[in-house]
């Protein structure tokens, strides 16, 4: 069959944050630009998230009144990523971000993005930011979208379990409706879904186009500008995973979009472009459902954590990214299993906090009908239900009790970190991220995070290493140009994302840096193709 065959000056591979964005900088600079999506809906794993941007110096931050500046900002990522050969893509992801707010705040859709209090990861690095520097785009009613709302990834309480997602599109959906109707609003972009890339098109060492299967026949994008590949890691690719990562994780416990495959990588591979961090990922932990599959949770408020020794292990509301590394170094290397860890709490914790559903409500019957929550009258019985040594368990519980009257965490220090007091005050104990209650008030206890679990009956959830994605991809300079392995351009290809190589490393500086990033870098390639 032949291949039909198409011109356009940019063409974007995937419709996640930084390619919609990216394709929208470009239409509007009068660039005949496509975007192709080889699923059925737009967003990616952007689609998902809360869509916060990890921008320094921008906007919405100084119209907060927080006090901030890049240099700071320079001197945070230098002490925390710690790695010199990342140093000029720090420097030019700091200089995109507050450029490109004020170019899309320009543009009716994205006005205005809004700052919100998330403090930076390391708080006690120089330069760190205890109100953080995450902003947010603003809610969207599906209504002002109008036809276009269709087309948006809905997210994961609506496509694994039929919710309600409401009249008003928040977070990454309210980033990825805005963007996409931003882009196509500039009468210069083009849109086609269920559309797969299979290679790069490559003439004289520089890359022309892309050869596709659009809705099951081939097609050939020609590209007079360039390529971006913003097509998402390859978290759902069990054979990528198991050659390129320690961790034995098949990607069924990700909370990648589920079209993120590895297309793109494998495609620069192809061509000869250079990889880093293939063995890493966005690591989280992740509370099994009743479905049997995991959600990314943040913000333990009560219980304990403990691994297969039934000994607890970590602060488990650390930074998500935090908890999740050391959930995998761990089980690497500790000689003790640490997939799955079991969340360990009692009746008092359940009544403060809820878990799973509204506040005030047991669970719900499938809960426990399901296993993905289980009960005892005794922590031996407890022990007994998952496995665990019951005397190791009942020290690892007394141990933990033993700091509540002082409310100091001896061990791990749970609750005294800026980051840890933004969950004294909300509730994140029912683990889906899309749920803030007001915390109820804690009388007698002096840190709300170290109440001790003695109220029967025992109840005990499941946690394992999920992501949001992998973090490794193809190696960039600070124009997202992809690179070969001696450092040269490849000549019209682009990549952003995670299908890059992150300018954080193995780090995780702040809520929104993984978008950010795509954000940034797309960006930055867009300018670079433009000429700018």
């Amino acid at each position: 069959m032949v291949a039909e065959e198409q011109t356009y000056d940019l063409v974007v591979v995937g419709s996640g944050g930084g390619g919609l964005v990216a394709a929208y900088v470009a239409a509007s600079r009068g660039l005949r630009t496509l975007v192709i999506e080889k699923t059925a809906l737009v967003g990616g794993t952007t689609a998902y998230s809360g869509a916060g941007l990890w921008f320094p110096g921008s906007a919405p931050i100084a119209r907060a009144g927080i006090p901030d500046d890049v240099e700071r900002a320079r001197t945070y990522l230098r002490v925390v990523v710690a790695d010199s050969s990342r140093e000029a893509l720090q420097d030019a992801y700091l200089d995109a971000g507050a450029r490109l707010v004020d170019e899309l705040e320009k543009n009716h859709w994205f006005q205005h993005f809004v700052h919100a209090p998330v403090p930076d990861y390391f708080a006690s690095a120089p330069g760190a930011s205890p109100a953080g520097r995450t902003i947010f785009p603003p809610e969207l009613p599906v209504a002002q979208l109008g036809e276009y709302a269709g087309l948006v990834r809905p997210p994961i309480p609506t496509e694994r379990w039929g919710l309600d997602q409401g009249p008003v599109l928040v977070g990454g959906r309210a980033l990825i409706g805005r963007a996409l109707a931003a882009y196509l609003g500039t009468g210069n972009g083009v849109l086609h879904i269920g559309t797969a890339l299979v290679d790069l098109q490559l003439e004289n060492d520089r890359v022309v186009g892309v050869n596709a299967v659009r809705d099951g026949a081939p097609v050939t994008y020609r590209a007079t500008r360039g390529v971006l590949l913003a097509a998402g890691g390859f978290e759902r690719n069990a054979e990528l995973r198991a050659k390129h990562q320690p961790i034995p994780l098949t990607g069924e416990w990700s909370n990648g979009a589920p079209g993120n495959t590895g297309d793109a990588l494998n495609a620069g591979i192809a061509i000869g472009a250079a990889t880093d961090l293939l063995d890493e990922a966005w690591y989280v932990p992740g509370v099994v459902q009743p479905d049997g599959l995991p959600v990314f949770h943040t913000g333990t408020r009560g219980g304990i954590w403990v691994n297969g020794a039934g000994e607890r292990f970590v602060n488990e509301t650390r930074p998500y990214d935090q908890s999740g590394h050391e959930i995998a170094r761990l089980h690497a290397t500790s000689g003790v299993s640490h997939l799955p860890v079991h969340w360990v709490f009692d009746q008092r914790q359940l009544d403060r906090d809820s878990f799973g559903g509204p506040p005030d409500q047991p669970p719900a019957p499938e809960w426990f009908t399901s296993g993905a929550l289980r009960k005892a009258a005794t922590l031996d019985e407890l022990a007994a239900l998952i496995g665990v040594p019951a005397g190791a368990l009942a020290a690892s519980v007394e141990r933990f009790n033993s700091f509540a009257p002082t409310g100091v965490d001896e061990d791990f220090h749970r609750g005294e970190s800026v980051w840890d007091s933004m969950f004294q005050h909300i509730v994140g104990f029912p683990a889906l991220p899309w749920q803030n209650y007001p915390a109820k008030p804690t009388p007698d206890w002096p840190n709300p995070l170290v109440l001790p679990i003695d109220t029967p009956p025992y109840y005990v959830a499941t946690v394992v290493l999920s992501d949001i994605g992998t973090k490794g991809g193809l190696r960039t300079d600070a124009d997202a140009r992809v690179l070969r392995p001696d450092d040269s351009p490849i000549a019209g290809l682009y990549a952003a994302g995670n299908t890059a190589a992150p300018m954080s490393g193995r780090v995780y500086p702040g809520a929104g840096t993984p978008i950010g990033s795509s954000l940034a870098f797309g960006y930055r390639a867009v300018l670079d193709v433009a000429g700018a």
